[in-house]
């Protein structure tokens, strides 16, 4: 695909988007982050951690152009202005087109102090979005799901340690097995509904991305501005005057279709049923398959 020349990210500073880029950076140096237009002053940032979730985080933007200032079409194998299979348009979506570069290169850029976005990736981004539109089955402590990740990292580290029956069991296998493991089953409310299931991958990432904010609720987590919880594409700290409330130490587990997400203080995670998925070009005429 032909990229157009890129033009500026229009991120309002370094504190929010950096904490996100340096998370995703620290987790996988070659990851890729998509941003996305959602509304006039706000860009959601989407990155792939390496197990497979889809992690999220709305941060302040600068004003820009009606069409959100970032450039291209995303045709073409890119993630198009639809938000691409299962990303949808919510109600705050301008119409405006989104960009995929490399988060490391994004993050060179914003501590450099350069407006400029890095050379566009688009066609490398393979992975569908959930859908805006998702409903709270349940809402849970942050202390809780900060427990049910520290006993899962113990555990991880105990096994390795000291095998599990008595045997040596390889780091790639523990970690599967860890990150498959169910912690969290919420039941509807609703009559016939199935039970939602929350995996240690979906725990893992809340927890590893700085989702959940600082072990003390007084204290500073990732935010560093403008922005304060909630700001992860999921809804503002619930203070009108900037206040911490108690809506700040809850995470949302929420459902979208086969997705199920966690919407926690700092970003949101998500994961489809049947496990990542990724998009994929379909094979021109008489190319051959396999």
């Amino acid at each position: 695909m032909a990229d157009t020349p890129p033009t500026g990210h229009r991120l309002a500073g370094t504190g929010d988007a950096g904490a996100f880029l340096s998370r995703l950076v620290r987790l996988d140096p070659a990851a890729l982050v998509r941003l996305r237009p959602a509304g006039p002053d706000r860009i959601e940032l989407w990155g792939r951690v390496p197990w497979g979730v889809l992690v999220g985080r709305a941060v302040a933007a600068r004003s820009g152009s009606p069409d959100g200032g970032l450039g291209g079409s995303g045709r073409d194998g890119g993630p198009g202005r639809d938000g691409g299979p299962g990303g949808g348009g919510g109600p705050d979506w301008d119409g405006g087109p989104d960009v995929t570069v490399g988060a490391a290169d994004l993050l060179a850029r914003l501590e450099a102090g350069a407006a400029e976005l890095p050379p566009r990736r688009d066609a490398d981004w393979r992975w569908p979005l959930p859908p805006p539109a998702a409903r709270t089955v349940e809402e849970l402590p942050v202390a809780e799901l900060r427990r049910v990740a520290a006993a899962a990292q113990e555990a991880l580290r105990d096994a390795a340690a000291h095998g599990v029956r008595g045997r040596a069991v390889g780091q790639r296998a523990l970690r599967d097995a860890l990150l498959d493991h169910v912690p969290i089953v919420v039941t509807p409310d609703l009559p016939g509904a199935e039970p939602v299931r929350v995996p240690q991958r979906l725990v893992q990432a809340v927890a590893r991305m700085g989702f959940l904010g600082a072990d003390d609720p007084g204290a500073d987590g990732p935010r560093s501005g403008a922005d304060g919880p909630r700001s992860g594409g999921v809804r503002p700290r619930s203070g009108g005057d900037g206040s911490w409330s108690a809506a700040d130490q809850r995470v949302l587990v929420r459902v979208a279709g086969r997705w199920t997400g966690l919407l926690a203080p700092y970003g949101s995670a998500w994961l489809a049923a049947g496990g990542p998925l990724a998009i994929r070009p379909r094979p021109r005429t008489g190319d051959a398959t396999n």
